[in-house]
């Protein structure tokens, strides 16, 4: 097999996915329906709630949906074999991934823009809703540390990186006073901080940034500074309103990766490298078995619980017009996951382009691709860009930046996200300092904070990263049932969303339950107790879903 067969294959069915599987969604599924007005424009604010052009949206769900996941995850999964990676990132998305984004985005929508954990309480109760949320802030608080930590990490591994990913800030604050105060057709300004931003690409290269003589002096570590950096930055970006830094930087920024990832496809058809890995490899050294911890190792790019937070947080909030819900929900999803598909072809057959031996060295075991995905990208990537006659390191610049883009404008989403559940929690239980932003902000923020510090080095989160690829497809299983019980009180259509719905719950259960028994052998029994808890609460909630089905529960109360 050669990367164009792999290219063809995922973006027939992305069309096929998009044109018609969405479509029907769309129409039978959901009954989108333009004469409704959006919670965008019933509750605008000018903070949270902005009706927003959706191509707008668009740039600003993809590069918030995309984080590190679909490039560490499908990196490592190809261990496996690229048949089943590709199949799952791919069918995955069109009929699960994408169905799930897209269902989270209107069930929100049709609920004044809510998070999916609080709509739940609608349907299943209180007790239900309190769980979900907890879970919630739980995932949050984690992904936040990790990714801040991860951020710095790639910071200090390539100082290339440093300034186009800070270059976007300003860009990104004099995009949005252009479009929303002084309202320039996006299309002008676009193409002016496009040009700039990849010049900060260049001038990254040329004039790589070394913060260790600055940390040395305040008695950090490299790693330490660029986190307290991090935290400090997105305390105001998660409290500011979202047209002056949150939309215009993912919008730009989704529109930089978009332009990296044609040049990845356009190195793979010009140069056309033939995959080095093998289609199946069903028992790898050291390796768990491929069902079902090829389901959780790939989740961005096939499917996310995430996504949910992101659809019900933030993106419910700035839809204009109910169908462009297709767009932003939909096809997000499927950008997201032909990233992840451009990550298998990197690694199986852009990385033999910068060395022969390279695949061999880097997949020999589990242990070693778990520490080497990153730079497996990186060297996979700029192969296949270096093939259209760019430089080799310049190459790599742009892959790294690439991924630190992803991964920064996630951490940014993910902090407003825990805001905004504050915030619900507050309104619902009349908890005065919680309905403020800024309080908000920082109980997010120095949460989080905390746990980076709970191990030195800023490792805290990791801690508990190896039950986050359970955790978080538990929470999308979740997800798929808060619609599913909107779907089936609405007499809609509700097979598209409750055979994903089944099969991610018993797939994810399924490796939460050898998680926690894989754990408690090892005699790691705080990673056994957190996956027993998280296990719990899934039951915990579905029981009460289950019950509310049955009618024991009455209506939840409006209570915003």
């Amino acid at each position: 097999m050669s990367a164009v067969g792999i290219v063809a294959f995922a973006f027939l069915c992305y069309i096929l996915g998009y044109l018609i599987y969405s479509r029907y969604l769309a129409k039978r599924v959901f009954s989108l329906d333009d004469s409704r007005p959006t919670p965008a424009h019933e509750l605008r604010d000018g903070v949270d709630y902005v009706p927003t052009n959706r191509w707008i949206l668009l740039g600003h769900h993809f590069t918030s949906i995309t984080g590190a996941g679909p490039i560490v995850g499908p990196a490592i999964a190809v261990i496996w074999g690229w048949v089943p990676a590709l199949l799952w990132v791919v069918l995955g998305a069109v009929f699960i991934g994408a169905v799930h984004d897209f269902g989270a985005l209107v069930t929100s929508m049709r609920h004044k823009g809510r998070s999916i954990g609080t709509v739940l309480g609608e349907y299943a109760g209180e007790r239900a809703r309190v769980l979900f949320l907890l879970l919630i802030l739980a995932l949050a608080v984690l992904v936040n540390a990790v990714f801040a930590y991860v951020i710095a990490l790639l910071f200090t591994k390539y100082p290339t990186s440093v300034i186009p990913a800070w270059a976007i800030v300003p860009l990104a604050v004099a995009f949005g006073y252009s479009v929303y105060r002084f309202r320039v057709n996006f299309l002008i300004p676009t193409g002016v901080f496009l040009v700039l931003l990849y010049l900060s690409v260049i001038l990254g290269s040329l004039y790589p940034v070394d913060v260790k003589p600055v940390a040395g002096l305040l008695g950090l570590d490299p790693v330490m500074f660029w986190i307290i950096i991090l935290f400090t930055y997105t305390f105001f970006a998660s409290s500011l309103p979202v047209w002056v830094l949150l939309q215009p930087r993912d919008f730009l920024n989704g529109l930089q990766v978009i332009i990296l990832l044609v040049l990845i496809y356009l190195g793979a058809l010009v140069s056309n490298p033939k995959v080095v890995a093998p289609a199946f490899n069903l028992a790898p050294e050291g390796a768990p078995p491929i069902f079902p911890f090829l389901f959780i190792t790939i989740a961005c790019g096939a499917l996310s619980g995430f996504h949910a937070l992101v659809s019900s947080g933030t993106s419910s909030k700035q839809i204009a017009k109910e169908s462009d819900a297709r767009t932003v929900g939909y096809m997000g999803f499927l950008g997201e996951s032909s990233l992840a598909t451009a990550v298998i072809v990197a690694c199986t057959a852009g990385i033999a382009l910068v060395s022969a031996s390279k695949f061999g060295d880097l997949y020999s075991s589990w242990a070693s691709i778990k520490k080497s995905a990153i730079p497996a990208v990186v060297e996979g990537g700029a192969g296949l860009i270096s093939s259209l006659g760019i430089d080799l390191e310049l190459s790599k610049t742009l892959v790294a930046t690439l991924i630190v883009l992803f991964a920064a404008t996630t951490m940014d989403t993910s902090v407003r996200i825990q805001r905004y559940i504050l915030n619900e929690l507050g309104l619902v239980y009349r908890i005065e300092p919680l309905k403020n932003k800024w309080t908000a902000s920082l109980i997010a923020v120095g949460t989080s904070m905390g746990l980076v510090l709970a191990k030195e080095g800023g490792k805290g989160g990791l801690l508990f990263w190896p039950v986050f690829g359970a955790a978080n497809q538990l929470l999308a299983g979740l997800a798929l049932l808060v619609t599913y019980l909107y779907l089936r009180r609405e007499d809609r259509p509700t097979l598209p969303v409750l055979v994903p719905l089944v099969l991610v719950l018993i797939i994810t259960s399924t490796a939460m339950f050898l998680n926690m028994v894989g754990n408690f052998q090892k005699g790691d029994y705080l990673l056994a107790t957190v996956s027993g808890i998280i296990l719990l609460l899934e039951i915990a909630i579905i029981l009460e879903s289950i019950s509310a089905l049955r009618g024991e529960h009455g209506s939840f109360e409006d209570t915003r």
